[in-house]
């Protein structure tokens, strides 16, 4: 999948198309340089899964854990209840804190979970995920989207 955008109003509509590209995956690692808006395209898929909670970069906690507010049944069904898991590495300096948090219990459980600067803990990622490039480009984004 491959999505260009030129304003942020646009952004719904990318993260209706990485739910709906990729239905019934659960984990998406996000790459890109900082600004280029990660935590802004997360914000918007935790809005599109029912999340209600105020969605943040999760820089010093490492993860964040938000709730999945309301039911949608379709390609993807949503749950009431059902968490959502916001990873940001950026401020990791070993992967030896990724283990300290418990990254397993978290990235094999099923739930939906959403990392930010994924570069720092790729050799933790598990083997099938939809990676999520994102390029900035004379003003405009461009997403990149593959299962791997």
């Amino acid at each position: 999948m491959k999505v260009e955008i030129s304003n942020i109003d646009q952004l719904p509509a990318v993260a209706e198309a990485l739910l709906g590209e990729f239905p019934g995956e659960r984990f998406y690692a996000f790459f890109g340089k900082m600004g280029v808006g990660k935590t802004t395209l997360i914000k918007e898929l935790c809005r599109q899964l029912g999340v209600e909670d105020n969605v943040s970069s999760p820089t010093f906690a490492i993860v964040n854990e938000y709730k999945i507010e309301r039911d949608r049944s379709g390609a993807n069904d949503f749950m009431a209840g059902e968490p959502v898991y916001h990873f940001d590495f950026y401020r990791l300096k070993s992967l030896a804190e990724a283990y300290d948090i418990g990254y397993e219990e978290y990235f094999y459980s099923g739930s939906w979970c959403f990392t930010e600067w994924t570069e720092k803990i790729e050799p933790l990622l598990p083997e099938h995920y939809v990676r999520v490039d994102i390029e900035e480009r004379e003003g405009t984004r461009i997403f990149t989207a593959n299962t791997i």
